[in-house]
């Protein structure tokens, strides 16, 4: 509930808010700029504090002599990150089941209510009723953030070497080209990838990817057919 009789200040850039009366939701932010400069602010610092945090580790484990050989390491990190990954998903769940919104949880997170829905949420089918399955196609987030980052340097040709038939087909490298100058022209230079999500649907695995540029983010999604191949790319607002 919100009731306001004096102008409160923008949580990013300072500038003072109107006044605002009644019901609803407190207003923080002064636009959807602002909003978005404040989430990519939390994640920054999320993301500083996380690499300190492991660099501090990595020091103190070879400081101590007994360090294994590097390559050695690469199976234990990729364990850590899995078992960081189900404490996250474990904390979303105790948030949702407490009652807080994906839009809430989306900004602790630093991304929009979408992304974290589609990164945590438990979609169900409307056909069905039954809950869509994450089991996925082996690699496939791998393979759609390497894609995507082909994308955002414009190796264009690159980017279509796994398409299927139809795609080679429908986007060619002019077009893919001209789609990544027109986000460019709304939102600014490319940045920095967020983490991919990964769901199935259907006889395909979709990888979403968030992309944040300096004035916004997008949603960068790869559909994979069952073979591998790339069957669908799409931009979309995050």
């Amino acid at each position: 509930m919100a009731n306001v009789p004096r102008p409160t200040t923008c949580l990013a850039c300072g500038r003072s808010l109107p006044a605002q009366h009644g019901k609803g939701r407190q207003r923080q932010y002064c636009d959807a700029t602002c909003r978005s400069a404040a989430r990519r602010s939390r994640a920054s610092s999320v993301k500083v504090g996380s690499t300190l945090s492991t660099r501090k580790g990595y020091l103190d484990d070879e400081g101590s002599g007994g360090g294994s050989r590097p390559l050695e390491k690469v199976p234990r990190a990729r364990e850590q990150a899995r078992s960081a990954e189900d404490a996250l998903r474990q904390a979303v769940e105790r948030a949702r089941d407490a009652g807080h919104t994906w839009q809430e949880i989306g900004d602790v997170l630093g991304t929009s209510r979408q992304a974290a829905f589609q990164r945590f949420g438990r979609p169900v089918d409307p056909r069905t009723g039954a809950e869509m399955t994450r089991d996925a196609l082996p690699g496939a987030a791998d393979h759609a953030v390497a894609l995507l980052a082909e994308l955002v340097v414009g190796r264009w040709a690159a980017v279509r070497r796994d398409f299927d038939g139809p795609m080679l087909a429908e986007i060619t490298e002019d077009k893919l080209a001209s789609v990544w100058t027109q986000m460019a022209a709304n939102i600014g230079r490319y940045e920095r990838m967020g983490d991919p999500y990964v769901l199935r649907a259907g006889t395909h695995t979709v990888v979403s990817v968030p992309l944040f540029c300096e004035a916004g983010e997008v949603l960068g999604r790869v559909a994979f057919n069952a073979d591998g191949t790339v069957g669908g790319l799409y931009l979309l607002p995050a």
